[in-house]
């Protein structure tokens, strides 16, 4: 698929979308539910959209990490294992889509992001400063790098939400903290998900380029906020995104269901 096969403008309006979603994943995660919506509707098939917003992805999360790594909030070494984790299990996720549907997802997925929202706005002391650790490095790795990463492998989008909500629950980490070592792994998640989709030959490179530098723009813009705002931007933002993200999966797959059922009563 060529540039002159979408049109300048498809490709202007994605990187538009790339760099409001670029700026949200940053900070609360989410930005999956915009770039791969865009990518769908400009005519890409499931698993090429998976694939090369995958390669976008990259952008938005190594530009917030290189902020991070570079102000001394994320210690790399300590991280070793968690990133080493979180590669293999996308690197599984991304093989296992090649070769099964991940529709049941769609059904899941709405579930755990409205407990994330939840979660957030009933416990509004929650990663406000750091706390005891539950888990050691090695059992981190373990449950919440490999099995956030396969997620990020099959299907994608919150897994920012998912990394940050793992770091304050886990480890103890402040909020901001917590989003600044999500957006390491979520690196580290695209990055082995990523190598599998070049393997099979389904990575739209043009397209993925021209996302990718506007991922990394408004990345960089939100990682400045998360560190000068803090906890007081990042709830709300993770409580907002995740009931939009949760209201738009199921408008998605239940959307018939709906309409009828408001035609029905009004």
């Amino acid at each position: 698929m060529e540039w002159t096969l979408l049109g300048s403008e498809i490709y202007g309006f994605l990187f538009l979308v790339a760099v409001v979603a670029g700026f949200i994943d940053s900070i609360a995660g989410g930005g999956g539910l915009l770039t791969i919506p865009a990518l769908l509707s400009a005519g890409i098939s499931p698993v090429q959209t998976l694939a090369t917003n995958k390669l976008q992805a990259v952008g938005s999360s190594l530009s917030a990490s290189l902020y991070f790594i570079r102000r001394g909030i994320v210690d790399l070494r300590s991280q070793r294992f968690a990133i080493v984790m979180t590669i293999i299990g996308a690197m599984l996720g991304a093989l296992l889509v090649q070769f099964v549907s991940p529709d049941f997802l769609h059904y899941l997925l709405p579930v755990l992001v409205i407990i994330i929202g939840l979660y957030f706005l009933l416990v509004p002391n929650i990663g406000a400063e750091d706390r005891q650790h539950r888990l050691g490095p090695i059992a981190f790795g373990c449950l919440a790098g490999c099995g956030i990463g396969f997620y990020d492998g099959v299907f994608g989008p919150g897994t920012g939400s998912f990394f940050a909500l793992s770091y304050v629950m886990l480890c103890g980490y402040n909020l901001a903290k917590a989003t600044a070592h999500a957006k390491i792994l979520n690196f580290a998640s695209n990055i082995g998900a990523l190598g599998f989709f070049i393997l099979g030959g389904q990575v739209l490179w043009l397209v993925g380029f021209v996302m990718l530098i506007g991922q990394m723009i408004g990345a960089r813009l939100g990682a400045g906020l998360v560190l000068s705002r803090g906890q007081k931007l990042i709830r709300p933002m993770l409580v907002t995104i995740s009931f939009l993200m949760s209201i738009k999966l199921l408008y998605d797959h239940y959307g018939d269901i709906i309409r009828s059922w408001l035609a029905f009563y009004f």
